[in-house]
């Protein structure tokens, strides 16, 4: 979950990683919100997730779905996903980055690129295979391309879709460390990056 810092909203609760890009000379603040693990409920397409999901699906500019190439469920999760996005988004344009991790285990792979590719389609996203562990480059220039369309987008919203939204975020205890370690995973080529 994204959020360009463009308004003066506050976010939600969890893990919150803080970075900044420049697209088209304008400098751009982002905040990125690891949400929890989001499953199916007893083999429905039906998700289960716990508020704070919500919260931050409220709270979003833009949303990363993650899931592993190596494990078929973490995909099949996108889409009943994608669908309380828009039961809770019905009518906003948000910027959505289908993110493949774990493209260095290829041996392992369970979801085909074609899959990926297609389902981003359907979603109205954009699709990136990237390996965490070993180019982290490739995490960078997915969420730059997202923060593009986050620029394009942000630029158009007047706010209306927030207005009485009131969430405080608790200041995390180790926050300085995650944005340590967003900025190393982000910044450092052959380093192994956070899992995002």
């Amino acid at each position: 979950l994204v959020q360009s810092l463009t308004n003066d909203l506050p976010s939600p609760p969890g893990a919150l990683y803080s970075r900044k890009f420049t697209i088209d000379g304008e400098q751009i603040s982002l905040q990125v919100q690891d949400t929890p693990f989001v499953s199916l409920e007893d083999d429905t397409d039906s998700i289960c997730c716990q508020e704070q999901i919500n919260r931050s699906i409220y709270w979003a500019d833009g949303f990363v779905l993650v899931y592993s190439i190596t494990d078929y469920e973490s995909f099949r999760v996108l889409r009943p996903l994608h669908q309380h996005l828009r039961r809770i988004h019905p009518h906003a344009n948000i910027p959505l980055l289908l993110m493949a991790n774990k493209g260095d285990l290829l041996r392992a792979r369970q979801v085909s690129s074609k899959e990926g590719l297609q389902l981003a389609s359907e979603l109205g996203g954009t699709y990136c295979e990237v390996s965490a562990r070993e180019n982290c480059e490739g995490v960078h220039e997915a969420f730059q391309q997202l923060c593009q369309e986050l620029s394009r987008s942000c630029g158009s919203c007047n706010g209306e879709k927030r207005r009485g939204l009131h969430l405080v975020r608790p200041k995390s205890p180790n926050m300085q460390d995650l944005k340590r370690r967003l900025k190393q995973a982000l910044t450092s080529k052959g380093k192994s990056a956070t899992t995002l």
